[in-house]
């Protein structure tokens, strides 16, 4: 089982490393993709990231079972203006792998055109950009093979319903019994 978790600079930290260390934790193999020739990847409060890959070392799409996006600015927005991660998002998706994001990162979905009547949701403000879709102002909403969250303080949340969807409940109860999450 191995995902994608694309980095541009200006990701948002929580999101992005709360989701590869709790997919970790549950034996999903992560990697952490740079969309530049640069591994090295600075985050939106400026903490800098070794990404395990560079978008130019992923050959073999059928072996990945998913792909997610963290949000922050300006990380988001160098995502959605990214033609190969919106190819890569479309492939995916199309072949009906996930296609999870958080935050500010259902613009790359929107903008792969992946979730028209799907429902999603996201940080507040980025609405009028998933017109699209159907937007519902939740934290962490499911359509299918796309997993949406709307931000930061969601990141656990939204590590559980993936873990939920690629490992099944019981993966996702062991890990949050793991973390001692309680909700």
């Amino acid at each position: 089982m191995k995902v994608i978790v694309f980095l541009a600079n200006g990701f948002e930290e929580v999101e992005a490393l709360t989701t590869v260390d709790y997919l970790r934790r549950k034996g999903i193999v992560v990697d952490t993709v740079s969309i530049t020739d640069e591994k090295k990847v600075v985050g939106a409060h400026e903490v800098p990231v070794l990404a395990d890959k560079s978008i130019d070392e992923i050959k073999d799409l059928d072996s990945y079972e998913g792909v997610i996006i963290p949000g922050g600015l300006p990380g988001a927005t160098n995502l959605r203006d990214n033609n190969r991660v919106i190819e890569i998002v479309k492939t995916l998706y199309n072949n009906g792998k996930l296609a999870a994001a958080i935050c500010a990162g259902p613009i790359v979905l929107a903008r792969a055109g992946i979730i028209n009547g799907k429902r999603v949701t996201s940080y507040p403000g980025f609405e009028a950009e998933l017109k699209d879709g159907i937007y519902e102002e939740k934290n962490v909403v499911a359509d299918g093979n796309i997993i949406t969250a709307r931000g930061p303080a969601l990141a656990v949340d939204f590590a559980i319903e993936i873990i939920k969807y690629l490992l099944g409940v019981e993966k996702a109860e062991e890990l949050k019994k793991d973390i001692l999450y309680k909700n």
